[in-house]
C-alpha cells in the first residue's frame, strides 16, 4: 500500500526494473491483511497526458474527480472512464477472496507510468469489505455496484464522529501522509521517515494514520485513512478517520478541503483546556481572590505563575494597603521602588522590619501623599526625622501607631499637631522620651483624636491627660496603662461624654472615688480595666455595677476584691458579660457560684490562679452553666487540647512511658 503513496518516481522505477528479473510473488499490502485496491482507470497515452495537464492546471482548484465513499480519485473522464469504471467495479463484484484481491493490483508497469506522471495514487476499500451499498463515481456521473440496491449512506469514523462538518478549501501537498515515529518499515506509509521528515520542515501538513482495528475492520480503517486527503472531517469529533460526503460539489474553482484531524483534536482539547483555566475568570473574581493573600504570598509565589498573574498581583488595589511587617529582608531601597512605583500608597505596616532606617520611611512619606495610615511597632532604629517626614508630606494621616520607638521626642508630636489635623488613631506606647510638651502641642492641633494610647511612658503626667481631655472631646478610646498619672488627672476624663473604652491599668495613685466618678459621669463606657490596683475594693465594684449601665467589660485582676464584689455584679448589673477576677486570692467558691447563678448577662468568668476555688465546684459550674466560660489553669487546659484534637492532633503515644 505504502508504494502506491510514494512521491519519488524514479527510486519507484529502479524498484519496478528490478521486479521483473525476479520471481512474481503476490502483492499482499504491507500490514499483511486483506489489500485495500485502487481502482483506477487507464485510457490511452493521450487521455493520460490530457489529465495530467488538466490536473496540473487545477493545482489550486479540484480538477481530480472522486469517488464520494471511497475518495477514488479517477482521473479518466469522458465515456472511457464511465464504461472502465464500469468494467471493473464487474470485474471485482466476481472476486470472492481477499487472495482473488491482492491478484487484482495493478501491474508494476502499470504503476510506473502512473508514478511518472508525477500522479498520487489512492488506494480506496474493496467494496465487498463494506457493507452496501457502494457507490463509484466518474465524472460526475454514478456507477452501481452490481448486488447492491439499497440506498447510498455516508462512511464516517465510527469511533466518536456521527457528524461530518465542511470546510473551506485548503490546497494539500500531493503526498500529506506521514507515518508515526518516522515512518513503517518496508514499505511505510510516506515513502519512509527521511520524507516525512522533510515535509515536516517545510511546513507540509501531515495526518496521522488512525489506529487499525483487528480482524475483518483493519481494512475499512487502512481505506479510511488513505482516503483522509480527499474527504472532510468533522473539527468536532477528535477523531483521525476523515467522514466522507456523497455529494460534495465539484467546480473548477474549488479544491477539495483538507483537514487536519490531528490539529484539530489539538486545538480541541487546548480550547477546553483553556475554557476550564481559571484565568477565564473576570479579572475582578480573580483580584478578589488574590486579595486572600499576604504580600508575601502573591509577591513569592502568585505573581510567579504567569505574565497575567503577575500584572494582577501588581494591581494598584494591592498596594494601596502593604503589610511588610516581620520581613527582615525590607530595607530602604525596596520601600523606595514601592514609592516611586506605587505613589497611590494609603497605608502601610513595617513593624519589626529592623533593616528600614528613617531614610526609606522619609522617601515613601514623599513619593506618598494619600498615605493615611502609617504602622511602625518595634522599630528602635526609627526616630524623629521619619515621623516628622510623615507629618510634613501626609497631611491626610488619621493613625500613627508607633509603639516602642526609644528615639522619638516631642519634635515628632510638635509636627504631627502642626501639619495633621485629621489624626484620629495614636499610639506611642514605650516611646520613653515623650513628655508633657509634646502631648500638649500633639493635643492641641489633633482635635478629632479619637484613640489615644500610652503605656509605661514615665514623663506624661496629669498634664498630658487635661490637655487630651480638654482638646479632643471626640475620645471614645483612652489608655494610661502605668503612666504616673493620678487621680487628679484622671478626674478630668469625666468631661469625654462618648468614651468607650478606658485602660487604667497599673495607676499607682488611683482611688475609688475616682473611678466611681468616672463611670457615673460616662455613661457609654462599655470596657473598664482596672487590672493591677490594689486600691480598687468591693465598695468600688458595687458602685461599678450599680453606675455601668452601658459597661459590659470589667477587669479586675489583682485588684483587692473578695465574694462579696462579684456577688455584687451578679445581683446588681445586667449589661456586664466578661469578668476577670483572675489572681484575687480572695475569692472562693462562694463568690463563683453566685455570680453565676444570679446573673443573666455573665459569658466569661476569669478564676485564673484564684487558689481558694476548688477545681471540683469550677467542673460542677461547667455542666450546671455551659453558656459560661470559666477560666482557670484546668478549663483552659482542656480547652487547648480540644482545640488541638478537632485541628487533627495526636498525642505521640511512642515516647509515653
Amino acid at each position: 500500500m505504502g508504494h502506491l503513496l510514494s512521491k519519488n518516481g524514479y527510486r519507484l522505477k529502479k524498484r519496478t526494473r528490478k521486479l521483473h528479473h525476479r520471481k512474481k510473488k503476490k502483492r499482499n499490502c504491507f500490514l499483511q491483511l486483506p489489500c485495500m485496491l485502487c481502482f483506477i482507470v487507464h485510457s490511452n497515452s493521450s487521455g493520460l497526458d490530457d489529465d495530467s495537464d488538466h490536473l496540473e492546471a487545477g493545482a489550486n482548484g479540484s480538477a481530480c474527480r472522486r469517488n464520494s465513499i471511497t475518495g477514488i480519485g479517477l482521473p479518466g473522464v469522458g465515456g472511457v472512464g464511465i464504461a472502465a469504471a464500469s468494467k471493473l467495479a464487474e470485474r471485482y463484484a466476481t472476486l470472492a477472496s481477499p487472495e482473488d484481491c491482492s491478484k487484482y493490483l495493478l501491474s508494476p508497469r502499470e504503476l510506473a507510468i502512473w508514478e511518472g506522471q508525477g500522479r498520487s495514487l489512492l488506494a480506496a476499500v474493496p467494496g465487498k469489505l463494506i457493507p452496501p451499498p457502494v457507490l463509484f463515481r466518474t465524472a460526475g456521473v454514478s456507477v452501481p455496484v452490481p448486488g447492491c440496491n439499497s440506498d447510498y449512506t455516508e462512511m464516517v469514523c465510527k469511533r466518536k464522529c456521527s457528524e461530518v462538518q465542511r470546510c473551506t478549501p485548503c490546497k494539500q501537498p500531493r503526498c500529506a501522509f506521514a507515518a508515526p515515529d518516522g515512518g513503517l518499515d518496508n514499505g511505510g506509509v510516506g515513502g519512509g521517515g527521511g520524507e516525512a521528515a522533510s515535509n515536516s520542515e517545510t511546513g507540509h501538513c501531515h495526518l496521522p494514520l488512525c489506529p487499525l482495528p483487528s480482524s475483518s475492520s483493519a481494512s475499512s480503517s487502512s481505506s479510511a485513512s488513505s482516503s483522509a486527503s480527499s474527504s472532510s472531517s468533522s473539527p468536532a469529533d477528535g477523531c483521525c478517520g476523515p467522514g466522507l460526503h456523497a455529494d460534495l460539489p465539484h467546480s473548477s474553482d474549488s479544491s477539495p478541503c483538507c483537514l487536519h484531524p490531528y490539529d484539530d483534536c489539538q486545538a480541541r482539547s487546548s480550547d477546553a483546556a483553556d475554557h476550564s483555566s481559571i484565568n477565564h475568570l473576570p479579572s475582578s473574581i480573580l483580584l478578589k481572590v488574590l486579595s486572600h493573600l499576604t504580600v508575601k504570598e502573591r509577591c513569592l509565589c502568585a505573581s510567579l505563575v504567569c505574565k497575567y498573574w503577575r500584572d494582577l498581583c501588581l494591581d494598584f488595589q494591592f498596594w494601596k494597603q502593604i503589610d511588610l511587617s516581620g520581613l527582615q529582608q525590607v530595607n530602604d531601597d525596596l520601600l523606595v521602588k514601592i514609592a516611586s512605583r506605587r505613589q497611590n500608597v494609603t497605608e502601610i505596616n513595617i513593624s519589626d522590619c529592623r533593616g528600614v532606617h528613617d531614610h526609606g520611611v522619609s522617601s515613601l512619606a514623599s513619593h506618598c501623599p494619600g498615605l493615611q495610615k502609617y504602622t511602625a511597632y518595634r522599630c528602635k532604629q526609627l526616630g524623629d526625622t521619619s515621623l516628622s517626614a510623615l507629618a510634613t508630606h501626609c497631611h491626610l494621616l488619621v493613625k500613627v501607631h508607633v509603639g516602642n520607638q526609644d528615639k522619638l521626642t516631642d519634635e515628632a508630636l510638635k509636627k504631627l499637631g502642626e501639619h495633621c489635623s485629621e489624626l484620629k488613631d495614636i499610639h506611642l506606647g514605650q516611646c520613653y522620651s515623650i513628655t508633657d510638651e509634646g502631648m500638649v502641642a500633639l493635643a492641641r492641633g489633633c482635635p478629632k483624636l479619637q484613640r489615644l494610647y500610652l503605656q509605661e511612658n514615665k514623663l506624661v503626667t496629669d498634664r498630658s491627660v487635661r490637655a487630651v481631655a480638654e482638646h479632643c472631646p471626640e475620645l471614645q478610646f483612652v489608655g494610661f496603662m502605668g503612666c504616673p498619672v493620678t487621680s487628679q488627672g484622671v478626674i478630668h476624663l469625666t468631661a469625654l461624654r462618648n468614651l468607650n473604652v478606658l485602660d487604667l491599668r497599673h495607676i499607682s495613685e488611683l482611688n475609688n472615688e475616682t473611678v466611681m466618678e468616672v463611670v457615673r459621669k460616662c455613661r457609654n463606657l462599655s470596657s473598664l480595666n482596672l487590672c493591677l490596683n490594689w486600691s480598687i475594693n468591693d465598695r468600688c465594684v458595687e458602685i461599678i455595677a450599680k453606675e455601668g449601665r452601658s459597661l459590659k467589660e470589667l477587669y479586675l485582676v489583682s485588684c483587692k476584691i473578695t465574694d462579696h464584689a462579684l456577688i455584687a455584679i451578679g445581683q446588681y448589673s445586667s449589661t456586664i458579660e466578661t469578668v476577670d477576677a483572675g489572681w484575687c486570692k480572695d475569692i472562693t467558691d462562694q463568690g463563683a457560684t453566685q455570680i453565676a447563678q444570679s446573673s443573666k448577662s455573665l459569658r466569661y468568668l476569669g478564676l485564673m490562679r484564684c487558689d481558694k476555688v476548688n477545681e471540683e465546684t469550677v467542673e460542677r459550674l461547667v455542666v450546671q452553666y455551659p453558656h459560661i466560660v470559666f477560666s482557670t489553669v484546668m478549663q483552659d487546659c482542656k480547652r487547648t487540647l480540644e482545640r488541638a484534637y478537632q485541628m487533627g492532633w495526636s498525642p505521640n503515644t511512642s515516647n509515653t512511658s
